[in-house]
C-alpha cells in the first residue's frame, strides 16, 4: 500500500485529491495539510511513502517544504497550476521526484505516483521543453572554465591550461555562479549537465 500525505490550501481540491487517491486499491491517504509547515509535520508523524504538495500555500510554500524534506525518506511530488521554469528549477534543486500540473488528467496522478515509487522521476512534458530549450547564458570562455572544473581541475590547473592568472579563473567562476544563480561549483556543474550544455 502506498501511503500518501497531501498538502493543498484549497479545501475543495484537497478533498477531491484525497477522495480520488483513496479510490485506488494500492493507495491510502494518511494525512491532509493546508500549508507547507503542516505537511512537513505530517510527514514526520506518519512516515508516508509520498507527499504531494501545491507550491503557493500560506506560511511555508510547497518548495520550502520540499527543501525541508530533502533528507527525509519520502518522495515529493509537486502538483501545481504554475508551469514556471523558475519554480521548476527550484523544485529540481530541492530533489523533488515529480512536478505535475493540475490540468493533467486525474488518472495521470495515480500512474505518476506509482512510477515515482518505482524510482522514476515524473515531470510535466511542457516544463521539460522549456527547461532544455533555455539558452546557455555562459560565454565560450566561461564554458571552458566550467568544463575544466567539472573534469576535476583546481584553480591553478585551469589557469595553466588556459594561460591565464589564477585570479582571472576565480573571477570567471564567480561570474558563472552569478549567471546560473547557483551557490557553488557543484550546483553549476549539475545544472549544466541536466541542461545538456556540456560537450
Amino acid at each position: 500500500m502506498i501511503r500518501i500525505v497531501i498538502a493543498e490550501d484549497q479545501q475543495m481540491l484537497l478533498g477531491a485529491f484525497g477522495s480520488l487517491l483513496d479510490l485506488e486499491e494500492d493507495m491510502e491517504v494518511v494525512g491532509k495539510a493546508s500549508n507547507g509547515a503542516d505537511a512537513v509535520s505530517l510527514v514526520h508523524k506518519f512516515q508516508p511513502d509520498v507527499c504531494i504538495m501545491d507550491i503557493e500555500m500560506p506560511g511555508k510554500t510547497g518548495l520550502e517544504a520540499a527543501e525541508d524534506l530533502k533528507e527525509f525518506d519520502c518522495k515529493v511530488i509537486i502538483l501545481t497550476t504554475f508551469a514556471r521554469s523558475g519554480y521548476f528549477q527550484r523544485a529540481l534543486k530541492a530533489g523533488v521526484n515529480g512536478y505535475l500540473l493540475k490540468d493533467s488528467p486525474s488518472e495521470e496522478l495515480a500512474s505518476s505516483i506509482r512510477a515515482v515509487m518505482r524510482g522514476k522521476r515524473m515531470y510535466a512534458p511542457e516544463l521539460m521543453e522549456d527547461f532544455y530549450s533555455s539558452d546557455n547564458p555562459l560565454s565560450k570562455r566561461e564554458r571552458e572554465v566550467l568544463e575544466l572544473v567539472a573534469d576535476g581541475n583546481d584553480t591553478k590547473e585551469i589557469a595553466d591550461k588556459l594561460s591565464i592568472k589564477t585570479g582571472t579563473v576565480r573571477n570567471y567562476i564567480s561570474t558563472i555562479l552569478e549567471k546560473l544563480e547557483v551557490k557553488n561549483r557543484i550546483e553549476a556543474i549539475t545544472q549544466s549537465k541536466e541542461r545538456g550544455w556540456f560537450k
